[in-house]
Parts: structure tokens; C-alpha cells; sequence
């Protein structure tokens, strides 16, 4: 396919990979963003194989290693009890395995990465404190009016194609599927703490998590060891739209009475947590049409149970210009990328979810779940994954 005129609603981490592959397969990218500022606060993220070799095969391999970590495996432990329940193998083993690393990062820290490559491409336009407000689809091409976000300046463009990677409050989402999204009735609850300020059973470098009924914390190193990302998943009555917003320390350690003690001791060492409420809903099908199409969370949203939200986003990009690179025609392209992600997408979506009633699962069921997790050991909970992780971005 000839050189296109693309442009990106949304730049984070699935339209920055977006643009950065696509810039690479000669096409020109506009990059349109309403925040002015990516900093986030009390975000982590991990990053699997599948994931991680896409970014690399983007030459972003020596940027990743200097801002991730790479955890030799996960130790699930009982949450009131800090019982050793069972363990993921991560470390070498998914290097050798999937050929591609493992990596827990502060999502401000890839962001920074993507921006940075971003910026440094000549075939990217971004354009930052903007909204789209207005679009029309033609048989040859889109139109948008992009406004600035105080109102006082428009500009209408043209593109062969639209990205939506607008997350999952998607305006452009709505094209395709008005369905609300559904309140999970759970919120998370991150913070980062600095490492030495942690207690000494949590100095190693493996990714814990602790389950409990109805609830479960997940730690994990960060910044080469010097912070400890917290993450606490806990039940809320209703959701909130506010994203990010600040919760309250002593909220949330009631939702911890029965903890054990270490980690009584983690959960109250954060002064500041920042409070997502979680939200599901279902693929959107097709996740194209035309000549618009949907990425990551605007097309998937996905609970955070299987750690795939970040990744899939990644993946859909990867699929996305491998799609545009044959000689089919725009609309065709799309219609062969959303066929190709409508699968996996929702596999994944349904195992995140089934992971999260296993996670927060009361005494007869949560007994089976340990009982598998022993029986399996670590190197069969890696196995159970493999199919996630072993997956490779198309040629």
C-alpha cells in the first residue's frame, strides 16, 4: 500500500505505538491529544513478551531496559494469613521461552520512552491540548475539525484513515457502539512507595500478590529497584468517573483488617493513593469500519486481572500495520485488522475476567484455586499463560 495520511485520537500508550509503527512503515501520522501533561501518578504496569517485542522490534529494546525491571517470577501468597499459596516463573525463563523479556515499569516512564521516540520522528505531527469535534467519513478519505481546548483555535484535516485510541471513555467508540460501559464494582487503589521505606518482606525483586475475598494486593519493584509500585483491588458501591482521583489512606486500610501482618504494614505506609474505578464491556464488533478503526482500551477495555490492558493495546497497533501494508485497499485493510484482533481480544477479556472471581473467591472455591496453584508450581502457572504471552506480532 502507497504512503497514507493518518491520523491518532489519543496518545497514549496504544496511539503513541500506533504512531511510531506506522511512521516506520512510511506513512504520516498526526497525533492528536487533549492532555497537555502524561505524567501519571501512582502507576505501574507490566509488560509481557508479547508486548515488550513489539517495542523492541521498534528499537526501543536499550530504552526498555534502562526503565523496566524484570522479576524472576510472581509469589502468590493468602492475604490474611501470608501463606505461600503458589508462583508464576518470569525472569530468563520467558526470555528463552517467547524470546522477549518479561518487565514491570512505571506507566509515566513508558510513556516518556514512546513520547520521546515520537518526538524524534519527522513523519509525526503531534499535536497536544486538542480535541477532535467533528468528524465526517467520505468514500476517500476522513475529515475532522480538531479544536484546541480552550476554544479558541480550530483546524479542520484530512486523513485517509482515523485511528480511535481515545481509551476507554472513547467519544469515537460511539460510532460504533453506544452500549455504557458497566461499573465493576471494584476499585484500584495504586501508590508508589520509596523501596527502603518498605518492610524487609518486601525488598526482593519478585512481583507479589495476596489474595483475599473480595480483594487482593499486587507489588512489584520499579525505577531499578528504588520504588515499590502497590496496587489494591477492593469492592466500591459505585463508581466513579473521576479517574485518578485521591483516596483516602484510612478508607482503604479498612478494607484490610484481617491482613496479615506484613503487609498491614505495606498497605499503611502510602500517603497519597490515586483511585481508578474499574469498568467493563465487551469488544466492540468489528473494531473496524470504513475507514475508522478502534484501538486498545476504546475498543477492549480490559480488568486489570491478567495485567493485558497495556499489551493488547500494543499488539493491536502491531496488527494494525502489518494490515496496512499490503495492497489492499483502506476500508479492506481495516476490515482485515479488526478480523484479525476480534478473537484474541475477547480470549483475553473473558480470562481476565474469570481470573478476577478466582482472585477474590470465598473458602470453597479459593481452596481449589490454591490447591491448583500447588499442584501446578510455577513453571505450570507460566505454561497456563504461555498462549498470552508466546504470541508474536505479525511479520
Amino acid at each position: 500500500m502507497t504512503a497514507l495520511s493518518i491520523a491518532i485520537v489519543g496518545a497514549g500508550i496504544g496511539g503513541l505505538t500506533a504512531a511510531l509503527a506506522l511512521s516506520a512503515a512510511g506513512h504520516a501520522v498526526t497525533l492528536i491529544e487533549r492532555r497537555t501533561g502524561f505524567s501519571e501518578v501512582g502507576a505501574g504496569l507490566q509488560l509481557s513478551p508479547n508486548a515488550s517485542a513489539v517495542l523492541i522490534g521498534l528499537g526501543l529494546g536499550a530504552a526498555l531496559r534502562r526503565a523496566g525491571d524484570e522479576p524472576p517470577g510472581v509469589t502468590v501468597r493468602a492475604l490474611a494469613s501470608g501463606r505461600v499459596i503458589g508462583g508464576i516463573r518470569l525472569g530468563p525463563g520467558m526470555r528463552e521461552r517467547h524470546g522477549a523479556p518479561y518487565y514491570v515499569l512505571h506507566r509515566a516512564d513508558l510513556q516518556t520512552l514512546l513520547l520521546d521516540a515520537v518526538r524524534g520522528r519527522p513523519g509525526i505531527r503531534l499535536c497536544v491540548g486538542r480535541e477532535v469535534s467533528d468528524v465526517e467519513e467520505t468514500a476517500d478519505g476522513v475529515g475532522l475539525t480538531m479544536k484546541s481546548i480552550d476554544g479558541d483555535r480550530s483546524e479542520r484535516l484530512s486523513a485517509d484513515l482515523l485511528i480511535g485510541a481515545d481509551g476507554v471513555r472513547s467519544a469515537l467508540r460511539r460510532r460504533f457502539d453506544t452500549r455504557p460501559l458497566r461499573p465493576h464494582r471494584q476499585a484500584a487503589w495504586r501508590a508508589v512507595i520509596p523501596r527502603e521505606a518498605a518492610p524487609e518482606a518486601f525488598q526482593g525483586n519478585e512481583t507479589g500478590l495476596w489474595l483475599g475475598r473480595k480483594r487482593h494486593v499486587v507489588h512489584y519493584p520499579i525505577n531499578s529497584g528504588k520504588r515499590l509500585n502497590v496496587v489494591a483491588i477492593v469492592p466500591e458501591r459505585e463508581g466513579d468517573e473521576d479517574w485518578g482521583r485521591l483516596g483516602d489512606p484510612a478508607v482503604l486500610r479498612d478494607h484490610f483488617p484481617d491482613a496479615a501482618g506484613p503487609l498491614t504494614e505495606l498497605l499503611s505506609l502510602p500517603d497519597t493513593w490515586v483511585v481508578w474505578s474499574l469498568v467493563d464491556r465487551p469488544a466492540v464488533r468489528p473494531m473496524a469500519r470504513g475507514r475508522i478503526a478502534l484501538l486498545g482500551d476504546a475498543a477492549h477495555p480490559v480488568l486489570p486481572f491478567l495485567a493485558q490492558g497495556a499489551a493488547l493495546a500494543i499488539e493491536d497497533a502491531a496488527v494494525l500495520t502489518a494490515s496496512l501494508s499490503g495492497t489492499a485497499g483502506v476500508p479492506e485493510a481495516l476490515a482485515a485488522y479488526a478480523a484479525a484482533r476480534q478473537s484474541r481480544v475477547g480470549a483475553v477479556q473473558r480470562v481476565a475476567r474469570r481470573n478476577g472471581r478466582f482472585y477474590h473467591a470465598g473458602r470453597l472455591i479459593g481452596f481449589a484455586r490454591d490447591l491448583m496453584m500447588r499442584r501446578l508450581g510455577p513453571e505450570g502457572m507460566s505454561n497456563r499463560y504461555a498462549w498470552v504471552y508466546g504470541w508474536h506480532p505479525p511479520a
